[in-house]
Formats: structure tokens, C-alpha cells, sequence
């Protein structure tokens, strides 16, 4: 058999077709490149979206907004200090967006003005936080991406 340029062609576009169909079969099969949707209820967390947006607006009407700080004890969240805390309420998520495994909820109950998330929960790396609260009747949301 003589090898002409039609040949060659033919055998490129196999070689092509096979290099790409292994790629395909490889990034379907193998659980390293399994990626998980942000959330699993998406159109349910958009009706919740204007909401959010509400409480957004009404934390950066306060004074003082929450801050935060990363110590060798972990993860401190710093509530404003004129408010009573002992009227603060609402819940802590955590969100790890290369693992679901790792996100995590958990209420807001303060001693004092700073909520402590130990460190053994969290993990070296980016998280998104988002503190949705509660005082006297008023709704705040305050969101932040950082890196631990």
C-alpha cells in the first residue's frame, strides 16, 4: 500500500477523533474532575435572591458591620459591638467550593461579640462566608470570600 496525502489525512483525523474521545471518556469516568453544582435547589435560592439583596442593603445602613479575623484558634467572627449581642440570632454558612463535604451550617450563639469557628473545621483554602442574622426584628446578610 502506498502512502499518499488522502491517507495521511484519513489517519490524522483518527488520530484526532481517538485523542478527543479519550479526553471525553476520561473526564466523565474518573472522580477527580467531578464537579458539584454550587447548590443543588438553584431556583429555589434565586426566589431567596431579593431577599438577600434587602438584607445586604440593611447591613451596610448599620454603623459598624461585621468584621472578620483569622487567628491560630481559627476563624473569629466580630459582631458590631453597639448592639446587644444577646439579641443577635440568625446561623454561620460555609461554604468550600472545591468540596461540598467540607461546607457546614451552624447558629449564631454569642457569649460576647465575637463568634469563634475552631479551626479544626476548616480547612487551608478558599471559603465563602455568609452570615445571615438577625436584631430586633431586622434581617442582615453580610457574604465574604476568603482565603484560610
Amino acid at each position: 500500500m502506498k502512502f499518499n496525502w488522502g491517507t495521511g489525512i484519513a489517519l490524522a483525523f483518527v488520530a484526532f477523533i481517538s485523542f478527543i474521545m479519550y479526553f471525553i471518556i476520561t473526564m466523565s469516568v474518573d472522580k477527580k474532575y467531578d464537579h458539584d453544582l454550587v447548590t443543588e435547589d438553584y431556583y429555589g435560592q434565586e426566589l431567596e435572591f431579593q431577599n438577600d439583596l434587602n438584607k445586604e442593603t440593611n447591613a451596610k445602613t448599620l454603623a459598624h458591620n461585621i468584621t472578620y479575623n483569622i487567628s491560630t484558634e481559627g476563624l473569629i467572627i466580630q459582631f458590631p459591638d453597639d448592639l446587644d449581642y444577646s439579641k443577635i440570632t440568625g446561623t454561620v454558612f460555609l461554604y468550600r467550593p472545591s468540596n461540598k463535604q467540607f461546607d457546614f451550617e451552624m447558629p449564631i450563639s454569642l457569649s460576647n461579640y465575637n463568634l469563634l469557628i475552631p479551626d479544626k473545621r476548616l480547612l487551608d483554602g478558599r471559603w465563602n462566608i455568609k452570615v445571615d442574622w438577625k436584631y430586633n426584628q431586622s434581617s442582615y446578610l453580610y457574604k465574604k470570600e476568603i482565603i484560610y
